[in-house]
């Protein structure tokens, strides 16, 4: 079995195209999005759909598809500015009620068992409801961190997201964060894949090049809040 991984694609439409070009050369079984995909970027609309119009799919659930469905006004987190705010009720606009629907129906965690293999996928640790995210940071993380952080997950590999640096790093469980496909300072995709078989698995990372000038333009065509903050904080663009 091949399942490709990505995570926090941010509406950057550029990158997920790039990243699914690069992904249908080898084929895969499924293909899952660890949470993120909408936010940052200036294109939710069109990643979500390209996202649920790719066969094989399955979204988690992210904190910011959790704020387009639990409405961010009703719990403005204590570090969420209101330029913040101005961006969320921009994006979620783009989305509409239909699409709110079905993102409320995606899970917060996915667990799979294949050929003696589990694996876990989530974007970040999770409370005891399964619903809220807990208030860890896993930047350049321990072994000893990350078993605690998802100390309640008996899986072989768990994978991740979130922070949009990636890590591989083995503990009680191999614990992977791809990395983001559409935030860093260059211009790549990142995704992993992974191939189990006869009670093994092996993982691959993946780092696709793409253009980002359509991206950039976008910012500005489209007038996307808090687009300079943006640009300059997770793409190195000093605006």
């Amino acid at each position: 079995m091949r399942i490709i991984v990505m995570t926090d694609a941010h509406a950057n439409l550029p990158a997920l195209k790039a990243a699914l070009n690069d992904i249908k050369k080898a084929g895969y079984d499924l293909l899952i999005h660890t949470g993120d995909a909408i936010a940052i970027g200036p294109y939710p609309a069109e990643c979500l759909a390209l996202l649920m119009a790719t066969p094989n799919v399955r979204l988690i659930t992210g904190n910011h598809e959790s704020y387009f469905v639990k409405g961010v006004l009703k719990a403005q987190p204590s570090l969420m500015s209101d330029g913040e705010v101005q961006h969320q009720h921009w994006t979620h606009a783009q989305l509409g009620p239909r699409t709110k629907a079905v993102a409320a129906r995606w899970p917060y965690r996915l667990d799979i068992e294949e050929s003696g293999v589990t694996a876990t996928f989530l974007h970040y640790p999770l409370d005891e409801s399964g619903h809220e995210f807990r208030p860890v940071r896993l930047i350049n993380p321990s072994a000893s961190q990350l078993d605690a952080a998802f100390i309640a997950i008996n899986s072989s590999v768990i994978f991740c997201g979130h922070e949009h640096q990636s890590f591989d790093v083995q503990g009680r469980s191999r614990y992977i964060n791809p990395g983001s496909l559409g935030c860093s300072a260059d211009a790549v995709a990142r995704y992993c894949t992974l191939d189990i078989s006869n009670h093994r698995f092996s993982i691959q990372h993946h780092a696709v090049e793409y253009d980002r000038t359509e991206l950039f333009h976008a910012f500005e065509e489209r007038q996307v809040p808090e687009r300079h903050f943006i640009l300059k904080t997770f793409f190195g663009q000093n605006i």
